[in-house]
């Protein structure tokens, strides 16, 4: 990594003492910048601050709720609040200064529509997030300033450190998850139930899908009653030459009682026992014949018409027996988290049932115990209701067990939840520091009043940058909120569809000719060898056959121009090119920015991957130093993997590395850097559909009067452009150590 460079920032008026912070944050929004490692040098020992998102979904999304904890937690640091949940923050302590700066009126649509003109934003700044829409007091929510919460009753087995139902907080119950999916009164059984679209999301095998053609169904002709009989079931897996497959399988009637608790030797050879997580040995399977079959014979014939099935990820359960079952509980799925996280199996146990289980002392799990322990949990749900568990305030408790993994004793619940709603304003003050709010006098908000808040209200965004250029270094924690006038709905319309046209075109090729005998099933394989192909459409207009490959990712479309522009495909010399647009003419020069952008640098582009690329990755992982992540792209239908895939290197170096070997002859796969990064591919599911074929389009030249209208200073085009080197002041203004986060509100998302 390059060596950061040493700025040189202002002294210090008298009297305001600038504070090292504990702990260091890269931050979630539209845009965010580290200023760490942008290009791969050899690293002196001096360390950096710097931010790991791997942990994030592939939506990109986080709340105002998760960005304000990143925020308390980079004030404050580990010693007093919980580490994010959703990124791995390292070297803390060498975070000096943390500036939120607001873009009031721009959105993510700006951003991508206005790419080329936002220089540093897509250089400098390597996270990319969304945000939900924002509220009445968008401010407020992402420091914090909100209702506080409170904790009422406590789950059996934690009375010791935590305060009792006398405790004189409770909880604001509307807000819980699991209220607002189930409600708060009691649920029936069938209420709990996944749906079918629920099983389609979270991957559960469905018959007629193409991954589960070989699947056995197991015989379900009753109907569910709310005193069907609940089953749990819980499967241990190893890893062997062909992926995971099972070792064991418990089954766990009402009551408790086990009715069926079965080693399995795998088909293929085993080349992880994965013994710290199943408690599985070479020496206890050693002598098993029993083979999966036999225990899809057994379930069946144990199994009545209008069973239940519960687990905890019950999923991978029945995918690792290779099993459809159309009525299932799911118990991380019951105990509905935010943001779509689950609580562990371990966790639920500890709180709602009051038991340890998974215990570091033991020699892997026991599926029995697991299975019995999810069951119970879907008994106690049905029981007492959704209010009851709300009462509970599972955040907070899995809050208080990652302090107390920290090696910290928060001595109750309550302080934990204190620590939870403690604003970013309190977290200042508890450290003696103010935070600076630089805005324009009519955008003054409520927070400019609060005492631990030192406000500058300029009279124009021109004077909120001078500012910010002498006052923010000062500061421990700033905001700088620039107002700009919002476009019109109707503009902002027509920028989302050619938005979605731009793309669509920029990931479509012509290429041709081709001989009036060609073989089209020779030539869509190797198209699609390239990537994932949404059609593929024979041309007649021209005097010899071409062919219009639409990619549904911009590097297939890439990768094919690359790879077989100017080649011979069937004997004949072949030209493959985009269509020629007014909105592809600068596609050159944006594929080029792309590809630097600092999401992208140190990411590779794999396609041809097949379902058990990962488990070979992982056996030869020692050639692929400084892998970050493995990004497997789901077909959202069917859950099926897609046959391409994203590596994520620590350095552009090692990705370059790897990109050699994967696609030697060894690995037989094609790729290349990536282009697209993650968060544009959510953004760009969210636009409305466009339904426009890519091609050639004749537009009428504006007259010139028109033309010098349209590139006036209040032009979407020009308006980027000035902002974007508005932003770049800004940031080359600010001193080392700094993490700098850059919010483009927008007016909806």
């Amino acid at each position: 990594m390059e060596p950061e460079k040493e700025r040189t920032g202002r002294t210090p008026k008298k009297g305001r003492k600038r504070r090292r912070l504990p702990n260091k944050l890269v931050g979630a929004s539209e845009v965010m910048r580290d200023r760490w490692d942008l290009e791969e040098r050899q690293q002196p020992e001096a360390k950096k601050a710097c931010l790991s998102t791997i942990l994030l979904s592939d939506t990109r999304e986080i709340t105002h709720g998760q960005l304000c904890e990143l925020l308390k937690y980079a004030v404050l640091g580990k010693s007093s609040v919980p580490k994010p949940s959703w990124c791995q923050l390292f070297h803390q302590n060498h975070l000096n200064n943390v500036v939120v700066v607001i873009l009031q009126g721009m959105s993510q649509l700006h951003f991508y529509r206005f790419y080329l003109e936002f220089g540093l934003l897509r250089k400098a700044f390597r996270h990319k997030f969304c945000l939900p829409p924002p509220s009445s007091d968008f401010l407020a929510d992402i420091i914090g300033l909100q209702k506080k919460q409170i904790i009422g009753d406590l789950p059996k087995g934690m009375e010791g450190s935590l305060p009792s139902s006398s405790s004189e907080v409770s909880i604001n119950l509307q807000n819980d998850p699991i209220v607002k999916k189930y409600g708060s009164k009691k649920v029936s059984l069938t209420r709990c139930l996944l749906t079918k679209e629920e099983m389609k999301t979270y991957h559960f095998p469905l018959q007629g899908f193409p991954d589960c053609e070989n699947f056995v169904p197991i015989k379900c002709c009753g109907s569910i009653t709310n005193n069907s009989p609940l089953f749990g079931l819980d499967c241990e897996m190893c890893l062997t030459s062909k992926g995971r497959e099972l070792t064991r399988i418990s089954l766990v009637a009402e009551g408790g009682c086990c009715v069926m608790d079965e080693l399995v030797k795998p088909d293929n050879k085993i080349v992880d026992y994965l013994t710290s997580f199943s408690g599985i040995t070479k020496k206890i399977l050693n002598p098993v014949t029993t083979k999966l079959k036999d225990v899809q014979r057994q379930l069946k014939a144990l199994l009545p018409p209008n069973a239940v099935l519960v687990g905890h990820s019950l999923d991978l359960d029945l995918r690792a027996l290779k099993m459809i079952h159309p009525y299932v509980i799911d118990t991380s799925l019951l105990y509905v988290r935010e943001q779509g996280r689950r609580f562990k199996l371990k966790f639920l146990a500890k709180v709602i049932l009051g038991k340890d289980i998974q215990c570091p002392d033991r020699f892997g799990h026991d599926a029995t115990e697991d299975a019995r322990t999810a069951l119970e949990l879907a008994q106690y749900f049905l029981k007492y209701g959704p209010k009851k568990i709300a009462e509970l305030n599972l955040e907070a408790l899995a809050s208080h067990q990652e302090l107390e993994a920290a090696g910290l004793e928060p001595r109750n619940t309550a302080e934990v939840v204190q620590q939870l709603n403690t604003s970013v304003l309190e977290c200042l003050d508890s450290v003696g520091q103010k935070l600076l709010f630089l805005t324009r006098e009519a955008d003054a908000t409520e927070i400019s009043s609060s005492k631990n808040c030192q406000t500058i209200k300029c009279l124009s965004n021109k004077e909120v940058l001078e500012q910010a250029r002498v006052e923010v270094p000062l500061f421990t924690f700033s905001i700088v909120q620039f107002s700009l006038e919002p476009f019109p709905p109707n503009l902002s319309e027509e920028m989302s569809k050619r938005m979605k046209i731009k793309w669509m075109e920029m990931s479509t090729v012509y290429a041709g000719p081709f001989s009036k005998n060609c073989n089209l099933r020779a030539l869509n394989r190797l198209f699609e060898s390239f990537g994932p192909v949404l059609s593929v459409t024979l041309t007649l207009e021209s005097h010899q056959p071409h062919l219009c490959i639409q990619y549904e990712v911009l590097e297939g479309a890439q990768l094919a121009i690359e790879s077989l522009d100017g080649s011979l495909v069937e004997g004949t010399c072949i030209k493959v090119q985009r269509p020629v647009t007014e909105l592809t003419l600068d596609c050159d020069i944006l594929v080029n920015e792309l590809e630097q952008d600092s999401e992208n640098r140190g990411t590779i582009y794999l396609s041809g991957v097949s379902e058990t690329f990962k488990e070979h990755l992982l056996q030869q992982s020692s050639l692929f130093l400084g892998l970050e992540a493995l990004i497997l792209p789901k077909d959202l239908k069917n859950g099926k993997q897609k046959n391409y895939c994203f590596l994520r290197f620590k350095t552009f170096g090692s990705a370059h590395r790897a990109l050699g070997i994967l696609t030697g002859k060894n690995w037989k796969l094609k790729g290349r850097h990536a282009l697209t990064p993650r968060h544009l591919h959510s953004w760009l599911r969210g636009l409305p559909p466009e339904s426009r074929p890519p091609g050639l389009r004749v537009i009428p030249p504006p007259s010139e009067q028109e033309a010098v209208q349209m590139l006036n200073l209040d032009h979407p085009k020009i308006a980027a452009w000035r902002w974007g080197r508005k932003i770049g002041k800004l940031y080359h203004s600010l001193c080392s150590g700094t993490l700098c986060l850059i919010l483009l509100p927008g007016t909806e998302r």
